[in-house]
């Protein structure tokens, strides 16, 4: 069995996430991380028994390594990832990929060029309960669906903010949605057909000092007809569950975190009452409604193996550029919508 040399760009909270998800798969090694701020490197080097650098080219120039991971602040993801594909490494990249479809678009690109894998992070893609939900839709339980709507009622406080570069446009390439919201973004571009159009309004209400919203709420319509909302913020205290609701006329399903509070079908089964009960029941941890590190690190491990099984075997990775892509240019349509206060149409 090959084992993956692994590179982790940045050296803040989330590259540890990174760090321990390569260290959870039996093929991978972790053997180099870096940060410009070289003492942060050499404090998550030591932690994790590999080497550090001040900058992702000079950790580029370790022929060992075979991925990179990118976990910079989002608006500093292009260059690393351009990079590496230069250098012949595949790249697994923090959500979103980019804050702006422009750079993602030439990170695709570069990565096309040297025949390269661009992976994304969507850990939530991997959680146990994706599994009968894709399969219920997929087989049309729902019937005609109708709707489709997730919420993410989270809490940051100010000091999340402050001298930070969450909530600034350049770095964090929006706010609540941009940042907190977007697996559940994600999650709408993954289950449901394209949206065909938004509208919406964005606010500063919690922490008007920011640059970018802590509060947003779009209408969507999806091709095909269905009908959906998104709501974000982080400043709806104290936190709850992030939640995706989906209903058609043949059935309802409410995913709540990583577990279902309502599986509802006309055409009940044997296997409904099996799946309320694994999956039913109470939630365990956080979440990360208030506290960013209270995520666990399980699904990324998942992405993470999801992506050394689609080298290993020569398979289209399920996260890739393309698909990345989608939750930045949906939630870039809905910001554009708010600013023009106009339906935008992506189709």
């Amino acid at each position: 069995m090959k084992t993956w040399n692994f590179g982790i760009v940045g050296a803040g909270l989330i590259a540890d996430f990174h760090a321990r998800a390569i260290k959870d798969i039996a093929n991978a090694k972790l053997i180099a991380c870096c940060d410009p701020v070289l003492e942060k490197a050499k404090k998550l080097a030591g932690k994790h028994n590999c080497e550090g650098f001040a900058s992702y080219e000079e950790m580029l120039k370790l022929k060992d390594i075979d991925i990179v991971t990118i976990a910079t602040p989002s608006g500093l993801h292009a260059e690393p990832v351009i990079a590496a594909a230069k250098a012949g490494k595949h790249v697994i990249c923090e959500k979103p990929l980019d804050v702006t479809l422009e750079r993602i678009d030439s990170m695709i690109a570069a990565h096309k060029k040297a025949g390269t894998l661009l992976a994304g992070v969507f850990q939530n893609r991997f959680t146990d309960a994706m599994v009968p939900l894709r399969q219920a839709i997929k087989s049309g339980r729902f019937g005609t669906i109708t709707y489709a709507g997730v919420y993410v009622p989270w809490w940051r406080t100010d000091e999340y903010y402050k001298d930070s570069w969450h909530g600034t446009w350049k770095l964090d390439g929006g706010g609540a949605l941009m940042n907190q919201s977007i697996h559940m973004v994600d999650m709408l571009c993954d289950l449901m057909p394209p949206v065909e159009s938004v509208q919406a309004y964005t606010n500063k209400l919690g922490h008007p000092q920011i640059e970018a919203e802590d509060t947003a709420v779009a209408v969507v319509k999806f091709i095909g007809g269905a009908l959906g909302i998104i709501y974000g913020t982080s400043a709806s205290y104290p936190g709850q569950y992030k939640r995706f609701e989906i209903s058609g006329t043949k059935g309802t399903v409410i995913y709540l975190e990583d577990k279902f509070s309502v599986w509802q079908f006309a055409d009940e089964r044997p296997e409904d009452e099996q799946i309320r009960k694994q999956f039913g029941g109470e939630i365990k941890g956080g979440g990360g409604v208030a506290d960013p590190a209270a995520i666990a690190h399980v699904n990324h491990t998942r992405n993470f193996k999801a992506v050394l099984d689609a080298l290993e075997t020569d398979k289209e990775f399920t996260i890739g550029g393309a698909e990345a892509r989608k939750a930045v240019e949906l939630i870039l349509a809905v910001y554009k919508a708010a600013k023009e206060q106009k339906i935008v149409k992506l189709r």
